[in-house]
């Protein structure tokens, strides 16, 4: 059937049998095609029923749903008429893993980061009361992404909005990695005990049978709600506002079509809770629901490949913390629901009572950490560059403006591949260099990152270290003086042609692009470690004798490593030919790392080609 579902309005006509049978062909459509493509498994085969339901219910377009993260939006884009495209999923030039309004007029809001989708919600649901329209919106959030506290920012403007709205809550347990807090032990509890959900709708059906005699009777049915409400199950949720639906089994479609029908008959803002399984259907994914999470493609790499590899930089961030933290007591971790994609299992499970998982909240996270800091520890936050972005208020005001002691190692820094423009980690050498008291520093290899850790350990203020979504080499011990700045390093001194300035994993395409210029040109090649301070005495010593500068770096030119190089030689003379190579004004579409460092020139080949049309040809 599922080739033939061009539109969601085609599943109106579908009975449950059928239903149940297009689920099934769904599931082994995702799973053949992630397994190849790589993408989000466990949470798309998890939401097949719940996707189901809703679009059999809905009327889509013009019924919006709004999908929160976007890793669960596979099935709903297969049933939007992308089922003869689904099979380039995340591929150059081919349909996004996430909602894409710009893909699809099903795709009511661009989503990629999560706890949005009641903030967008309520928004369009407050635009569709002030332009008189009808419609129904819908958001649909997990478990995971209600940690947020975006999420309850929304969940508490919306509750007193008094406007049709339904969230629907997709409950696995899950959000990455399991869910950590006082919300998910809360959560637990209506899973868990669902029964109380019905003694509750009868008491409430009691109440409103008893006869209105006098006002002692009156004030007694009054109270006795009250203390119904207090006792059972989405008590939390009716304080705030909504009316609360659930919890159901998220894999009835029968049933999620009553919820989902009943609560749209309710009106207001109103909470339909689904417990789902991430994973359903694939006993692999069902079993490690964690690692199975997000599939890479079975043909490719996830980066670059160095000439002696041997783990990625997550590794070698991971086990060096553990080194460290094996010496000094006052270390902590600290991630936002990240523990395995940022390296940090091996010190979670050596350190328990060091290591804090706060869920899907980087806000906190930074400032949770400032409170260790001020306090005497050392925290290390471990965090993706795009994600950090949710915090930046926190590493000015909490951290920098305090000058605290806290490290923040920023995994994913640079192009990030299949998961596209709301993944990638280009932009954050643009927006933490002009932070005061803040140190940034790009090591060139996992050596570097060792050394550059132990070293921001023992450092009085704010450390960021950011490295790239890549494998690495370690092959020796380097050191760096704690009391001195962090040393930039000259690679290959050249003739006074052409200087090449380069920063994190762009050192080794420089030094490559050098190596295919000679002997046309000699460039000298220097791996600058510190964006922040800058070496300036060795950078001025080597590319202040040179014709041409080039700057390279994985990170947006406005504003990044490359502005601080204009801005010292301005301050010099003013009069350098200087080139920036990196990312234009524009967001980086999705493509394999490899093909969107070819398409912008970031490769020692596309290097090399641009340096020579600017040192000879344009001289």
């Amino acid at each position: 059937m599922l080739e033939n579902i061009q539109s969601p309005q085609e599943l109106h006509k579908l009975n449950l049998f059928e239903l149940t049978e297009l689920a099934e062909e769904i599931r082994q459509k995702i799973i053949s095609t992630v397994v190849t493509t790589g993408g989000h498994l466990g949470a798309n085969l998890g939401v097949v029923e719940l996707t189901l339901a809703l679009h059999s219910v809905l009327n889509s377009p013009e019924d919006k749903i709004i999908w929160d993260v976007g890793h669960q939006c596979y099935p709903h884009k297969l049933i939007t008429g992308r089922y003869n495209d689904f099979d380039s999923l995340r591929q150059k030039g081919g349909i996004s893993g996430f909602p894409n309004p710009d893909e699809s007029p099903y795709d009511c809001f661009g989503v990629g980061h999560s706890s949005t989708s009641i903030s967008a919600a309520a928004g369009m649901a407050i635009a569709r009361d002030i332009q008189n329209k009808d419609f129904v919106v819908a958001a649909v959030i997990g478990d995971g992404a209600l940690t947020g506290g975006l999420a309850f920012e929304a969940l508490n403007h919306a509750g007193q909005l008094d406007t049709d709205l339904v969230v629907v809550l997709n409950d696995n347990a899950m959000s990455i990695a399991n869910n950590v807090g006082a919300l998910n032990n809360y959560l637990n509890k209506l899973r868990l005990d669902p029964k109380l959900w019905r003694a509750r709708t009868e008491l409430e059906s009691f109440i409103k049978r008893i006869p209105a005699v006098g006002e002692v009777m009156s004030k007694f049915g009054l109270t006795l709600k009250d203390t119904i409400k207090s006792l059972l199950p989405g008590q939390l949720f009716e304080e705030l506002g909504f009316s609360y639906f659930g919890p159901f089994d998220g894999h009835n479609i029968r049933q999620l079509q009553r919820a989902i029908k009943d609560g749209i008959a309710r009106g207001g803002p109103v909470i339909i809770h689904a417990v789902t399984q991430k994973g359903r259907g694939y006993a692999p994914a069902e079993e490690e629901p964690s690692k199975y999470h997000g599939l890479r493609p079975s043909n490719q790499s996830t980066s670059r490949q160095c000439t002696s590899v041997s783990t990625s930089f997550s590794s070698v961030f991971g086990d060096s913390l553990v080194e460290l933290a094996d010496q000094e007591r006052r270390i902590v971790a600290v991630t936002a629901a990240m523990k395995d994609g940022t390296g940090l299992t091996k010190f979670a499970d050596k350190y328990p009572e060091r290591f804090f998982d706060v869920g899907i909240a980087e806000q906190h996270a930074l400032t949770f950490s400032a409170g260790l800091a001020i306090q005497g520890l050392r925290p290390v936050v471990a965090v993706y560059s795009t994600f950090l972005q949710r915090a930046y208020d926190q590493i000015v005001h909490d951290i920098c403006l305090q000058n605290l002691p806290v490290i923040i190692a920023i995994d994913r820094g640079g192009v990030v591949g299949d998961d596209g423009p709301t993944h990638h980690g280009i932009f954050d050498l643009s927006y933490l260099r002009h932070i005061p008291n803040l140190t940034l520093l790009a090591p060139r290899n996992g050596d570097e990152l060792k050394a550059m850790l132990k070293w921001a350990l023992a450092q009085n203020g704010p450390v960021a270290i950011r490295y790239a979504k890549a494998n690495t080499s370690i092959s020796q011990e380097i050191t760096f003086a704690e009391e001195h700045q962090i040393p930039s390093e000259v690679l290959t001194y050249g003739s006074s042609t052409c200087a090449i300035l380069a920063v994190g994993n762009m050192v080794d395409v420089a030094l490559e692009a050098a190596v295919i210029l000679e002997p046309d040109i000699k460039c000298s090649v220097v791996n600058v470690r510190s964006i922040k301070p800058l070496d300036k005495s060795t950078i001025l010593a080597v590319a202040g004798q040179a014709d041409l500068i080039c700057t390279v770096e994985d990170n947006v030119i406005a504003g990044g490593f490359g502005s601080c190089i204009l801005e010292l030689f301005r301050e010099q003379d003013g009069k350098k030919r200087i080139i920036n190579f990196g990312y234009p004004d524009q967001f980086v579409p999705q493509a394999r790392i490899d093909e969107l460092h070819r398409m912008y020139n970031l490769t020692s080949e596309g290097l090399a080609k641009e340096i020579y049309a600017c040192a000879v040809l344009n001289h």
